[in-house]
């Protein structure tokens, strides 16, 4: 890992289509700042993303990348940690690929508890497709397809990841540059699963949970005596309906990597001895 890497490092030469304004931008800012500053390099980082606008990040990053099928990134990130415990592997998503379709993976991804980092850049609405509700819309947000509201309660991220065991729940603001790098760096550097949702307003389809929203709604943790330590404060946290909180809602310092814990390590790429005949010269070719 290089020390002096900067966070302009892992800018790509693709220009964003994000939409002008988009939270997304702020979002993958906070990525490249906190994994320069955990000492990462383009060189040993893998970027993971889904299906969406935060699908495309990975192509905005310099670094290895894959960006995968709806819902599935996580299941990949899980793949590729597993294959190359040496990488820092990221997965990027939304609120639609991550708590919908992507949920059941989200759920066995949290209590498998493999060390790498998930962002999800929550805007509560389907922004690729044109703004139709999402698994953590309000549920009187009124779209195109669903006029009043969706009629359903909105997922709760933080709870739902509190709830199959997560070691590290934090709630970031794309808008709050420092802040939002700061959380990222810790899910980084926690031993395990670190999970940031991350409030990353659409612009073009959602005129409710917007930038002056979260702005004046959010509260920083670090302000209050909340023990990040404590799971039951945090739910609590998590469960209230009059404030949003921003900051890590809970961490486990005991927590011990199920890479650690099933005795994985070194590169699955590394053939050993007595492989087959002619089997090292035909990975030499690959490579």
């Amino acid at each position: 890992m290089s020390s002096d890497v900067r966070f302009t490092d892992f800018k790509s030469d693709k220009q964003p289509t994000w939409c002008p304004g988009c939270g997304d931008f702020g979002t993958m800012n906070g990525m490249m700042k906190a994994l320069a500053e955990t000492g990462n390099d383009p060189d040993n980082t893998f970027v993971v993303a889904g299906i969406g606008c935060s699908g495309k990040i990975g192509t905005y990053m310099h670094s290895y990348a894959l960006h995968g099928v709806h819902g599935r990134a996580l299941p990949v990130g899980v793949g590729v940690k597993m294959a190359n415990p040496n990488l820092e592997v990221m997965v990027a998503g939304g609120d639609g690929d991550g708590f919908s379709i992507g949920a059941g993976h989200f759920i066995h991804a949290v209590r498998r508890n493999v060390d790498m980092s998930y962002v999800v850049m929550d805007n509560r609405i389907y922004g690729l497709t044109k703004g139709q509700a999402s698994p953590t819309s309000r549920e009187d947000f009124e779209t195109s397809t669903s006029p009043e509201g969706p009629q359903m309660a909105p997922v709760n991220p933080k709870a739902l990841a509190m709830a199959a065991g997560a070691t590290f729940v934090a709630q970031s603001f794309s808008s709050d540059s420092q802040r939002h790098a700061e959380l990222v760096q810790e899910a980084i550097e926690h031993d395990g699963f670190g999970f940031v949702n991350v409030y990353s307003p659409c612009v073009t389809f959602n005129d409710v949970d917007t930038y002056d929203y979260f702005r004046d709604s959010l509260v920083d943790l670090d302000e209050t005596d909340h023990d990040r330590h404590d799971s039951d404060a945090a739910m609590d946290k998590i469960r209230e309906t009059e404030t949003e909180y921003m900051g890590v809602l809970y961490q486990d310092e005991d927590s011990v990597p199920y890479e650690k814990r099933q005795g994985i390590e070194g590169s699955m790429a590394e053939i050993p001895d007595g492989a087959p005949e002619g089997a090292m010269d035909l990975v030499r070719e690959f490579y």
